[in-house]
């Protein structure tokens, strides 16, 4: 149930304004669909990371979630989270950050001691008790080792699938003027729209689960690339990622699209093998 948006306008900074919840629908009255966490990811005008995230149930603190949340940035990064590994604190809501990059999953990744062996010195970078934090200095261990991110991603994504046990790992991770998407396997759905620059109406996205909501009057003009779990409005351009496939967009907005792991899971998991609360934060995708 986790919830993914990313979009790029590198080189051009934009606002954008998000509303990370929708008051009418998310903050009413369901209660394992309200969010254990909200956050946003963007980049200063120098490209340091700036991340603003609340751990607690959005019921508990409906103003974060809802008010409006105007940032300037090249790349953005939106993720709502429905808790399945660690509790309601600010070290385990999305995104994360490191090497000044900024990252945000869905999904659930089982046999966390074999991967924190794995990660070695890198488990240092996990603040948290999360998967999620924990792929993520998976892949920053194989990019500093391959000196290139998209196949530092491929490397660690390649060693989740042979050895770790996987429902899930949708991911994004940003730079200051890169993006990257990956969906593995098919178990969760992930799509991408390229906006050219001559779109004539501002951006205007919500998605139909009550969740993310971003508008951007600058975009009317400028081209974006938007990554998101579900087609957020009318226009035909959404297109869904294949299993596998890893989606890049340069800094001048050239997008490539290239399968880095070519096999499912070597340790498949199913709903039924997940506890109650990993179940429920997975439901409804």
């Amino acid at each position: 149930m986790c919830r993914l948006f990313a979009m790029s306008s590198a080189p051009a900074r934009v606002r954008a304004t998000f509303w990370l919840l929708d008051a009418s629908d998310s903050l009413a009255a369901q209660s394992r669909r309200e969010p254990d966490g909200t956050g946003l990811g963007t980049f200063t005008e120098s490209g340091e990371p700036l991340i603003e995230k609340q751990p607690l149930a959005a019921y508990q603190d409906p103003a974060f979630a809802t008010e409006a949340r105007e940032r300037k940035s090249t790349t953005f990064v939106a993720h709502i989270r429905y808790a399945s590994t660690g509790g309601l604190t600010d070290t385990n809501t999305h995104p994360f950050t490191q090497r000044d990059r900024i990252f945000a999953h869905n999904g659930v990744l089982e046999d966390l001691p074999k991967l924190d062996a794995e990660l070695g010195p890198y488990l240092s970078l996990v603040r948290g008790d999360t998967d999620s934090e924990r792929l993520f200095a998976l892949i920053t261990k194989h990019v500093d080792a391959c000196g290139d991110v998209t196949a530092g991603i491929g490397e660690a994504l390649r060693w989740v699938a042979d050895e770790l046990p996987v429902l899930a790992a949708n991911l994004v991770l940003t730079t200051a003027t890169e993006m990257w998407a990956v969906r593995y396997p098919d178990t969760h759905q992930l799509f991408v729209l390229e906006r050219g620059g001559d779109a004539g109406r501002h951006l205007e996205h919500a998605s139909a689960a009550g969740t993310v909501r971003v508008r951007s009057g600058d975009l009317a003009t400028a081209p974006a690339v938007v990554v998101a779990s579900e087609p957020m409005d009318e226009n035909p351009g959404w297109s869904p990622l294949a299993p596998g496939e890893l989606l890049h967009v340069a800094a001048d907005l050239t997008v490539s699209r290239t399968v880095v792991v070519d096999h499912p899971p070597a340790h498949p998991l199913t709903m039924a093998d997940l506890n109650p609360t990993a179940a429920a934060s997975q439901a409804g995708h």
